[in-house]
């Protein structure tokens, strides 16, 4: 059949939206796979190989591909901390896995858990681990190779359902360093763009791909005329590919990732995934759930807002917001003190559960709750729409829609 005949449809997670129906062809996603297995992960025919993963994760996609290296692939059916923490460390030792993929908050957790594995369990054939899903922290990258095995490679790697496969990622004849991901891919022409659309070395810019790669979607399903697929990756530079994430190329070609360019909080410089906010936050008693949003540009530092949702029975009074302002203030840095903290009734999550940071920043900039996201994708409508009462927010600390929503009658 044709090199770009369609392969079969993968579901991006619709934080910005509905989810798009991404189409990929048959002879792209063959190269990528692989080239990402045989030279980035250096997998050879007969090694066994396993990457821990739900079936609605292009790494279950991915992890179909070892067949196609001539590798024995596991798939794992159950929790990765069942019956306790350390299941996937012992499915590599009962399988002799040359290869164990995880996601990185795997990996974290094991380190605050303490684990050994390399000291439990006889780990011989190891001789890499790949993590992806979120960026991996230093600290993790020094737990790796103390606790685990000191000779293997760890790599992370970064890219997206959008091309099922890794823009950035490990190289075995590079050196590792903590919380630095290698490099770029093979044929994968990335670059950080500044505002003016200019690649920039060692700064945080927007992530972009400037020329094309085998795995780019053949098209969405059901969009006539590519115009979905367009406006999802080349709206903001005509004929390059815009990710949306933030990106940091080091003058010695190491990438540093650091989340959503929408949605990771820029507080003076100082980059954080919203992860890290909401387990300094959802660790109190009185907060149910909660959301923030950054609502600055790239180079603009604008407000912090924090809406929180009250545990049944507590109140969002002075008390626990100073409370939480203390702990953000500690756990994290004084930069990342909110601004505002907001009561809601609910926070805004897609079907699959995914908060939507990205469309409630659309909101608070003027965006009509209605174009923010699709109804269609949501778990419950009326919850993104109750964030219109809080549109032009975005805009500082003298909108009179800022001011109404602050005052103390509220």
């Amino acid at each position: 059949m044709p090199f770009a005949h369609p392969l079969w449809v993968v579901y991006s997670s619709g934080t910005t939206g509905l989810p798009k129906p991404i189409m990929h062809g048959h002879g792209g996603i063959v190269l990528e796979h692989l080239k990402a297995l045989s030279f980035h992960q250096d997998l050879r025919p007969g090694d066994v190989f396993t990457w821990y993963t739900t079936t609605g994760w292009m790494m279950w996609n991915y992890l179909a591909g070892g067949l196609l290296a001539g590798l024995t692939i596991v798939l794992y059916d159950g929790s990765a901390t069942y019956p306790a923490t350390d299941r996937l460390w012992r499915l590599a030792a009962e399988h002799g896995v040359n290869y164990l993929g995880v996601g990185a908050p795997y990996l974290v957790a094991c380190m605050k858990a303490g684990l050994r594995p390399g000291e439990q369990w006889d780990l011989s054939a190891l001789r890499a681990i790949g993590s992806t899903g979120s960026p991996l922290p230093p600290e993790a990258f020094n737990w790796v190779y103390e606790q685990v095995k000191p000779d293997l490679l760890l790599g992370s790697f970064s890219g997206g359902t959008d091309l099922c496969t890794g823009f950035v990622g490990p190289c075995p004849l590079l050196p590792v360093r903590a919380g630095v991901i290698s490099g770029r891919c093979l044929g994968a022409r990335v670059e950080a763009y500044d505002e003016d659309g200019k690649p920039v070395t060692g700064q945080v810019g927007e992530l972009v791909i400037t020329q094309p790669m085998p795995s780019m979607p053949v098209g969405f399903w059901n969009d006539p005329g590519g115009v979905r697929y367009r406006e999802s990756y080349f709206d903001m530079y005509p004929g390059v590919w815009r990710h949306g994430d933030w990106i940091e190329v080091l003058p010695g070609g190491g990438c540093i990732i650091y989340g959503r360019s929408d949605a990771t909080l820029n507080r003076g410089g100082v980059r954080m995934g919203t992860s890290e906010f909401y387990r300094a936050v959802e660790g109190f008693d009185e907060i149910g759930d909660s959301l923030v949003v950054d609502t600055g540009r790239l180079g603009a530092e604008g407000r912090l807002i924090l809406y929180v949702v009250p545990a049944e029975g507590a109140e969002l009074d002075d008390d626990l917001k100073n409370r939480l302002r203390a702990t953000l203030r500690a756990q994290l840095s004084p930069r990342h003190v909110p601004d505002e903290i907001h009561q809601v009734p609910g926070i805004p999550r897609t079907l699959s559960g995914k908060k939507l940071e990205v469309p409630v920043r659309k909101i608070l900039h003027g965006m009509d709750p209605e174009r923010a996201a699709d109804p269609n994708a949501l778990a419950d409508p009326d919850v993104l729409r109750y964030f219109g009462r809080f549109q032009g927010s975005g805009e500082g600390a003298d909108s009179p829609r800022l001011r109404k929503e602050t005052s103390p009658s509220q």
